[in-house]
């Protein structure tokens, strides 16, 4: 593999570092924190760091980019900035997590999912420049894009820069579907105007956020005038899944261990949000395994293996539970890439869950709290007026139809933000 000199592109404010390169199909990808050792680090030579990450914020070796900015002698860190679950991935889903010191590096860590979730003028106030080193995993509802975003707006105002270390999306760039988020639904699970699977990678979401008109929640001059820099990955093919890219998966968030949950997410995510299904969580193969309160899980298999839905089937698998009972449960399993479409299922789960529940409607007996939650995830009020109306009888395919044209045009309109 041979790596030739860095390749600057200057787009107005906003600077495009990538690596003119030649690379085999067995090569491992090189990420953005690699790239930016390459070049060692210039362009954070005299600048004031902070850097915004987590545990997977990590090097092609596995180092932590923390780590990694914290020891480069030409590097002055001063600061740290954690998503959910904290810098170090250990803290649970939906709690605040509270300002601290780290103690690998004695810098104030800010969180940036507790009291506040945009940095404030005051964590910003000694910084030059933001670096941010998250791994996303192609999902709309997955909330680091949403992190970055509100990082963005807030250096943005600053007059902070910002760099983005970028990272594949580890369900390719080529797998987009589900439907296109409503404006109206915009919130920290659905921070931006996108299909559920987005095809895209973080570097070019931000580039995106910078240049679409209403992405950023701050005024077009500042947005012009704010300074974003991609520092680009080397070997990474659009149509590479996490498995192509000879990188070990680190775990983004506790639910999120392995690249079969990033997939299972993907797919069944959506389905269990008012029902009676659960989807794995707690088990060996969180968001692969399937229940359903009341029903066997033979009843469950034969269910779900009668919507016939393209692309998966459903074997039975057994888990030892904390009880050291054995459990067992339908598995989610992908028997043609060609033929899935990911979000199918969660659509499907939710209509079975009209059926068994009948004449009772699971999505009529909601608060308020609950449907607004449930419709920023989905992004789609048509299709909760319609399950709400229909239940069972909501006309899936017309929506399934709807969904892939707009995942179509998305991508399409989309191809001018793209790096790779």
């Amino acid at each position: 593999m041979n790596l030739l000199k860095p390749n600057i592109l200057l787009l107005g404010s906003l600077t495009l570092i990538s690596s003119l390169f030649y690379h085999t199909a067995h090569s491992h990808v090189k990420l953005g924190i690699d790239q930016l050792k390459t070049i060692d680090f210039q362009p954070l030579w005299g600048k004031r760091v902070g850097l915004l990450t987590h545990p997977a914020g990590v090097d092609h070796r596995g180092i932590a980019t923390l780590k990694i900015l914290h020891n480069a002698s030409k590097v002055r860190l001063v600061a740290l900035f954690g998503p959910e679950h904290g810098i170090y991935g250990n803290e649970k889903a939906n709690e605040p997590v509270h300002d601290k010191t780290d103690t690998l590096t004695s810098l104030p860590v800010y969180s940036l999912f507790g009291k506040y979730r945009k940095p404030t003028p005051s964590m910003l106030a000694n910084l030059d420049c933001m670096v941010i080193d998250l791994q996303d995993i192609g999902v709309r509802s997955y909330t680091y894009i949403s992190c970055m975003r509100l990082a963005l707006e807030a250096c943005f105002e600053s007059g902070v820069s910002v760099m983005i270390l970028d990272r594949p999306n580890p369900l390719s760039g080529l797998l987009v579907d589900g439907p296109l988020m409503e404006e109206k639904w915009r919130s920290y699970v659905g921070t931006f105007p996108l299909p559920y699977l987005h095809g895209m990678t973080i570097g070019e979401l931000a580039i995106m956020a910078k240049k679409e008109p209403g992405w950023l929640s701050i005024p077009s001059k500042t947005i012009r005038n704010g300074t974003l820099t991609i520092i680009s990955m080397k070997g990474w093919q659009r149509n590479f899944f996490w498995t192509q890219t000879g990188l070990k998966w680190v775990p983004t968030s506790p639910y999120i261990p392995s690249v079969s949950a990033v997939l299972g997410y993907a797919m069944v995510g959506l389905g269990g949000q008012i029902n009676a299904f659960s989807h794995g969580i707690g088990t060996p193969h969180p968001f692969r395994l399937l229940q359903y309160r009341g029903k066997s899980p033979q009843t469950l298999q034969k269910a779900l293996t009668n919507l016939k839905i393209p692309g998966l089937s459903f074997p039975l698998r057994s888990y030892k539970n904390r009880r050291n009972q054995t459990v067992v449960a339908p598995y989610v399993k992908v028997e043609s890439w060609k033929a899935l479409r990911p979000t199918q299922i969660s659509f499907e789960m939710m209509l079975q869950a009209c059926r068994w529940e009948s004449p009772k409607n699971p999505y009529t007996a909601v608060d308020q709290n609950q449907a607004r939650l449930y419709n920023k995830h989905v992004g789609s009020s048509f299709w909760w007026e319609q399950l709400q109306q229909k239940g069972e009888y909501t006309p899936l395919e017309f929506f399934l139809k709807k969904w892939e044209k707009e995942a179509k045009n998305f991508q399409q309109y989309s191809k001018k933000y793209w790096i790779y």
